[in-house]
């Protein structure tokens, strides 16, 4: 069974301390210790919890309300906000920043994962270490594995054929195909059943299917066979849409270390590679916590609500460092990032 993110990562802060590169980030880890802001916040958690079932139960409530009429199509929206409200409480759930307890994350993950999203909590989890641990790193991190979108010069020069044609266009097709990222990761999930343990496997794929059945089950109650068709098809694009805008400014257009990049301390492997979005409280309700994802990068395991409050011991950090600190608004985020997709592809255009 994969650790969850947080155990991958805070290991290598524990070792901070125990090399040059590490201790540049040693005084900053004693610093956040000190001021509580590694401690849980269950009753905060607790809220957000039993507030996202309501809602969710709301949204259900609803749908029998207005029954079997296009205007049910109205009520995919909330649902799709309430999902990757869903996705970010099962993701603070993979690193550890609800409970310590690893047994109780895993609960909190496969509900909100694989019962209630249709997502593989274990692949999520071990496909996320390895991201959290090399963020970016073009051969070891898989969020910039080439795949269907590419993010080095390298990957783009030795596609052919149809995803030849998709690299010269990612830039424009980004934000359509997170329409399709929902589906895409209720097929991840069933594809990686069978790399899990067979006592794993049973848990997950038994939530899995659980999903699909409830959630079928539930629209061809209300609905009929077109409309719950319909109502599926906005309801998980517009998910994958919200997940897309969440993931999008993080890590793309930033530093992307190769081997020679390994020296670099946890401080600066994190810091380099991430970037942060300027906003308020509906910046952060919106993105889930991950508008500070250079704190989230440092302090994995650290609670959502601390975040904002470790950021300016994180920057003023960095600055007395030297260390650049990458911080811009949401709109410019994406332009960055869309930027660096536009950018790889060029050369495919010119031939």
């Amino acid at each position: 069974m994969p650790q969850p993110a947080a155990a991958v990562v805070d290991g290598i802060e524990e070792r901070a301390g125990g090399s040059a590169a590490g201790s540049e980030f040693a005084p900053l880890l004693r610093t956040v210790k000190d001021r509580g802001l590694l401690g849980r916040r269950h009753g905060w958690y607790a809220r957000v919890v039993a507030g996202n079932a309501l809602a969710l139960a709301a949204v259900v409530a609803g749908l029998f309300l207005v029954g079997d009429s296009w205007w049910a199509l109205l009520l995919a929206v909330p649902f799709a906000v309430l999902f990757a409200r869903t996705a970010f409480i099962g993701h603070d759930a993979g690193h550890a920043q609800i409970s310590g307890d690893k047994a109780v994350s895993r609960v909190i993950g496969l509900v909100h994962g694989n019962l209630l999203l249709g997502l593989s909590y274990s692949w999520w989890n071990a496909k996320h270490n390895r991201h959290h641990a090399n963020p970016n790193h073009r051969d070891k991190d898989p969020d910039v594995a080439a795949d269907v979108l590419v993010f080095t010069g390298e990957q783009a020069g030795v596609r052919q054929g149809f995803r030849r044609w998709l690299t010269r266009n990612q830039a424009w097709l980004f934000f359509p195909l997170t329409l399709l990222e929902g589906v895409a990761l209720k097929v991840h999930g069933f594809k990686d059943l069978r790399r899990q343990s067979p006592r794993e496997r049973l848990v997950e794929g038994a939530l899995l299917v659980a999903h699909v059945v409830g959630y079928a089950a539930l629209l061809l109650i209300v609905l009929s066979p077109a409309k719950a068709l319909a109502f599926a098809a906005v309801h998980q694009a517009l998910f994958g849409l919200h997940l897309g805008l969440s993931f999008a400014p993080n890590h793309k257009g930033m530093e992307m270390p190769d081997p020679d990049g390994e020296g670099w301390g946890h401080l600066r492997r994190q810091v380099l590679t991430s970037r942060n979005i300027r906003g308020g409280v509906l910046t952060d309700w919106f993105l889930g916590g991950l508008n500070y994802q250079i704190e989230h990068h440092l302090f994995p395991s650290m609670p959502r609500p601390h975040l904002r409050l470790a950021q300016p011991l994180v920057r003023a950090h960095c600055q007395d460092l030297g260390i650049p600190y990458t911080e811009t608004g949401l709109v410019d985020s994406y332009r960055q990032a869309l930027r660096h997709l536009y950018e790889v592809g060029e050369p495919l255009r010119v031939e």
